[in-house]
């Protein structure tokens, strides 16, 4: 008989996986890195984005010449998968041999088996000093129960948000993973040019080219939340976006403290305890939706409401 978990919102405590999550960040941005050198670049870098797979996480299909080749993070058996369109693979198995210097070594080791040439930077994203991949034998934990409920956590995320997506009538982004802040997203656009700050980098001004509102999730990190929560913030900021109301009424608008504005946060917890966590998730990203769209002037009507009709 088909096995089914009991439920899809399991706990997911920062401090009791941490280590893990932060081997598991890596191998992410290695894969990302692979795949925004293989793909051809799309608009607000969507192109370098991970998905969400009824197993874990995959880099979807990548051209490799005149065939495609995937790479998936298989999180119920915990191996990692290399295949291509003509019938080959490749894998190994993530709980042998964690560390990311391993990982690093046996994925390209894969690649060069099936004949996939890539190269990358090999250093990891805004991570502090961490080092870099091949050299990279501090981060080697891997808690296969930890990453397989931080999957189940994704899973039932990206089927909220999927439902949530299906509302809006302009433009907007896939549901997709992204390997530098490690968060599950969405975003929606007006449609507008963004006025950038004075000089904003070219990886933050391809982002923020054109106002948006996003929608996501992360697991937490040390400098931002030490919990997991959901998140929304409108780009550029408008004036008095702060002042409105959220739902349910555990979520909050929190100071960055990066001098990028604000963001609107919903603690996991409080979604995974509530008696419909996904009603109570969907109410949080309309009630973000609402507040960043009215306060910068947006045509909501004309897009559709925040939350699909039930």
């Amino acid at each position: 008989m088909p096995r089914h978990e009991t439920s899809p919102w399991p706990p997911l405590p920062y401090a009791d996986w941490e280590p893990t999550k932060q081997t598991l960040h890596r191998y992410c941005q290695i894969l990302g890195k692979i795949r925004m050198a293989l793909t051809p670049p799309q608009n607000h870098w969507w192109h370098v984005t991970l998905y969400v797979g009824t197993r874990g996480l995959t880099t979807g299909p990548m051209p490799d010449g005149g065939r495609d080749v995937e790479i998936a993070l298989d999180l119920v058996e915990h191996r990692l998968r290399v295949t291509t369109s003509d019938g080959d693979e490749r894998s190994f198995p993530l709980t042998e041999s964690s560390a990311c210097a391993a990982f690093y070594q046996e994925v390209f080791a894969a690649l060069d088996a099936l004949g996939t040439r890539v190269a990358i930077r090999p250093e990891p994203f805004d991570l502090g000093d961490s080092p870099a991949f091949p050299q990279d034998f501090l981060h080697d934990a891997y808690d296969p129960d930890a990453v397989a409920r931080f999957w189940r956590v994704l899973a039932a995320t990206q089927r909220v948000l999927r439902s949530f997506a299906g509302s809006f009538r302009g433009k907007a982004s896939p549901v997709h993973l992204f390997w530098h802040s490690f968060d599950l997203a969405h975003a929606r656009y007006s449609g507008r040019p963004a006025a950038l700050a004075a000089g904003a980098d070219p990886v933050t001004a391809e982002a923020y080219s054109h106002e948006v509102i996003a929608f996501g999730f992360w697991p937490g990190d040390d400098r931002r939340t030490p919990f997991p929560a959901f998140y929304s913030y409108t780009a550029p900021e408008p004036d008095g976006l702060r002042d409105t109301v959220l739902e349910p009424a555990a979520a909050e608008w929190q100071d960055t403290g990066s001098g990028s504005g604000s963001v609107a946060i919903l603690p996991y917890d409080r979604v995974r305890t509530a008696p419909d966590p996904e009603t109570a998730l969907l109410s949080f990203f309309a009630s973000a939706f609402q507040a960043g769209s009215e306060a910068a002037g947006w045509d909501a009507r004309a897009f559709g409401a925040g939350a699909p009709a039930t």
